[in-house]
C-alpha cells in the first residue's frame, strides 16, 4: 500500500503513463533523446505543479497561524538548544527559498533574538520546508526524505549553536540592532481569510517559482537524455570519492528553490549518480545560493558570513558522505 502511494500519488507514475500513450498517440518515438526528453519535461512540469499548488496552499495556511511577530513570540518563551530547535521547527512552515528567509532573519535579529537562534532559523528555513519533504518522498521514497528532513535540521540546531558559543554579536551591521521591531496586535483570522490567503499565496509563489521549475526541469531532461551515463558516474559515482565536494561546490553559485532542484537531482540519480551527491547538491543550491548569500552580506560582516558558509558547507558534505555510506540500506 505504502508503495503504491509512493509511485502512484506521490510519484504520479500514472501520470508518466499517460503522458507516455498520449504522445506515441500523436506518432512521438519515446525510444529516441527527443522523445524521451518531451515526455520527461512534460510529466515533470506537470507534476511538480500539481505538488507545488497542493504544497503551498496547505503550507501557507498553516503558515497564517505563524506570522513573523508571533514566531518571535513563541521562540522568546524558549532558551539555549531548545530555542534553536524550536527555531528549526519554525523554518519549515516559512518561505521557501534563502532568499526570500533573509528578511525574516533581519526581523527576528533586530527584535532582540539571540544570533544564534535566528541562524537556526535561516538555515532550517530553505534547506527542509515541508514542501522538501513530500517531493522529496515523491522522489526517493519516506525512509530517504525523512532522514534528509532530520539532518537538515541538525544541521540547522547544531549551526545556530556554535554561532551562539561563538559571541559574534559584533559582526552584525549595525543598522539591523537599531531597525524597530514592530509589535502588531493580531486580530483574530476566521477560516475563510487563511483560505483567501492560502490561495493567494498559491498563486504568487507558483508564478515566482515556475521560471526556476522550468529551468530545472529544461536541465534534468538534459541530463537523462543526453548527457552520457558513463561521465555522471565518473564524475558522481562509485568511482569518486570526491563526488560530494564537487557537487556541494558546483551547487553554491546556482540559485533556485527546492522545485527547481528535484528534476535535476531526479535524472542525476538516475544517471548512477550516488545518492549522498545529488541530496548534497540540492542542499547547497537552496541553503548557499550566491545570491542570498550577496543578500545577507549587507547584513552581516565578512567574518560571520565566512563562518557561517563553513558551517553549512561542511554540514552539507557531512550529510553527502552519510547518505552515500547508508544508500545500500536505504535504496
Amino acid at each position: 500500500m505504502w508503495s503504491f502511494i509512493e509511485k502512484e500519488i506521490l510519484g504520479m507514475k500514472w501520470l508518466s503513463r499517460l503522458i507516455g500513450n498520449l504522445l506515441m498517440g500523436m506518432g512521438l518515438d519515446l525510444d529516441n533523446r527527443f522523445g524521451a526528453s518531451l515526455q520527461f519535461f512534460i510529466y515533470d512540469v506537470i507534476k511538480i505543479s500539481i505538488l507545488l499548488c497542493t504544497l503551498i496552499f496547505i503550507i501557507s495556511y498553516i503558515q497564517s497561524y505563524f506570522s513573523a511577530e508571533k514566531s518571535k513570540r513563541i521562540i522568546r518563551n524558549f532558551h539555549g538548544l531548545t530555542a534553536n530547535v524550536i527555531a528549526a521547527l519554525l523554518g519549515t512552515v516559512t518561505p521557501f527559498c534563502s532568499c526570500s528567509s533573509i528578511p525574516l532573519f533581519i526581523g527576528f535579529t533586530s527584535a532582540g533574538l539571540p544570533l544564534g537562534v535566528t541562524f537556526s532559523f535561516l538555515i532550517s528555513s530553505p534547506m527542509v520546508d515541508l514542501g522538501s519533504l513530500v517531493l522529496l518522498m515523491s522522489i526517493f521514497g519516506a525512509r530517504i526524505a525523512l532522514i534528509y528532513v532530520v539532518l537538515g535540521l541538525v544541521i540547522a540546531v547544531l549551526g545556530g549553536s556554535m554561532i551562539e558559543k561563538m559571541h559574534l554579536e559584533s559582526e552584525v551591521e549595525e543598522f539591523i540592532y537599531k531597525a524597530k521591531a514592530i509589535d502588531l496586535d493580531e486580530d483574530e483570522i476566521d477560516i475563510r481569510t487563511r483560505i483567501k490567503y492560502a490561495f493567494e499565496a498559491v498563486s504568487s509563489t507558483y508564478k515566482k517559482v515556475l521560471p526556476c521549475m522550468l529551468l530545472g526541469v529544461m536541465i534534468g531532461a538534459f541530463i537523462h537524455n543526453y548527457i552520457p551515463e558513463n561521465l555522471i558516474i565518473s564524475f558522481l559515482g562509485n568511482g569518486n570519492p570526491l563526488g560530494v565536494f564537487i557537487a556541494t561546490l558546483a551547487g553554491i553559485p546556482m540559485y533556485a528553490d527546492i522545485f527547481g532542484c528535484i528534476p535535476i537531482a531526479e535524472a542525476l540519480l538516475a544517471k548512477g549518480a550516488r545518492l549522498g551527491v545529488v541530496l548534497s547538491f540540492m542542499m547547497a543550491v537552496t541553503t548557499l545560493s550566491l545570491p542570498s548569500m550577496i543578500m545577507l552580506k549587507k547584513a552581516i560582516k565578512p567574518k560571520l558570513l565566512l563562518i557561517f558558509i563553513l558551517i553549512c558547507t561542511l554540514g552539507i558534505i557531512g550529510v553527502g558522505y552519510i547518505f552515500n555510506a547508508l544508500e545500500y540500506i536505504i535504496l
